[in-house]
């Protein structure tokens, strides 16, 4: 068996390429033999043939047929309409999921950005710039599992009288009467302990592209308002944000595609458990342990309805930014 999967990992590495420059060859051999005002209109069709049939094979080709999945039942052998699309909208479980991932949406996206803007707005001010951007942005350079096991380890608990080895415990124990908390056990309190993991993740990425436009606002636009007698925080309200503006849009919008598919922090701190299931979470349970492909499709389906509007809103700001 594990001959057989080197034989195809040999086979995808080496043989796709070899194919590739082996079609392109002979299309430029078989272009040759065209006239030249054919050739030019033929080729960047011949070009991208590849492209778009790799396209097909592995982008459209499996949203067609999750699509199709979402319609029959657990093990795909009959065909049940809307009844996965119904559970997901009136299940309490799929309920919870759906509070969970607005949550989400809402808190981690406002406060990621809030705090970027704030961070790129400050640090742009004082000397040591480059070194406080750098250690905001560390996070980014962790990945999601790395940064939720070391997360998991800062919110464990142990009980009152307990030295506290969880460094959030340990550092609110410095208060008088503060009780040590179980940050992930508790239901009342485990989702915000898990968006805070996301934004500690994700405020260097909002951080740096804030800034990159905050420096493009001319320092003449804010010396006139200066000048005009503005004080600082009317310049930051009335100047900075409404020039900043398409950039804060693009950036909420990246940070809203991310968090409607937000996985890795909830896998492996909790599991979805005690409260905790987002949509993505769910999916895969359906998929991989309870083994119903027909609601981990209608799942798929919602979330990628749910993308849909944010990643064209985002395109049309790309665009916009880029003069087009």
């Amino acid at each position: 068996m594990i001959g057989l999967r080197v034989l195809w990992a040999i086979i995808a590495i080496a043989g796709v390429p070899l194919v590739l420059v082996g079609y392109l060859f002979l299309v430029e051999r078989g272009l040759l033999k065209t006239k030249i005002e054919r050739r030019n209109k033929v080729r960047p069709w011949l070009w991208l043939l590849p492209p778009f049939i790799l396209l097909a094979a592995f982008l459209i080709y499996p949203v067609i047929n999750t699509f199709v999945l979402s319609f029959l039942n657990a093990n795909s052998t009959k065909f049940i309409g809307i009844k996965n699309y119904a559970y997901i909208f009136t299940d309490n479980s799929m309920l919870i999921v759906l509070r969970n991932n607005l949550l989400w949406l809402v808190l981690f996206t406002l406060v990621t950005v809030t705090v970027g803007l704030l961070i790129a707005v400050l640090t742009d001010r004082v000397r040591y710039e480059s070194v406080a951007k750098a250690l905001i942005f560390l996070p980014m350079a962790v990945s999601f599992t790395a940064a939720s096991v070391i997360w998991r380890f800062m919110y464990q608990f142990q009980p009152k009288g307990q030295t506290q080895v969880g460094t959030v415990n340990a550092i609110l124990s410095i208060f008088p009467n503060f009780q040590p908390q179980a940050w992930l056990s508790n239901p009342s309190e485990n989702n915000f302990a898990l968006i805070i993991v996301g934004i500690w993740m994700w405020t260097g990425f909002a951080m740096v592209i804030l800034s990159a436009g905050l420096k493009g606002i001319p320092d003449s636009l804010l010396e006139a308002a200066r000048m005009d007698g503005a004080n600082e925080l009317q310049i930051f309200f009335k100047v900075t944000i409404p020039l900043l503006w398409s950039t804060i849009t693009v950036v909420t919008t990246t940070l809203l595609i991310n968090v409607l598919k937000i996985f890795d922090i909830v896998y492996v701190m909790t599991n979805g458990n005690l409260g905790t299931e987002v949509i993505a979470n769910r999916m895969y349970k359906e998929m991989f342990n309870y083994q119903n492909f027909g609601r981990a499709s209608a799942i798929a389906v919602i979330l990628l309805i749910a993308i849909i509007p944010v990643m064209v809103l985002n395109i049309k700001r790309f665009g916009q930014q880029g003069g087009r």
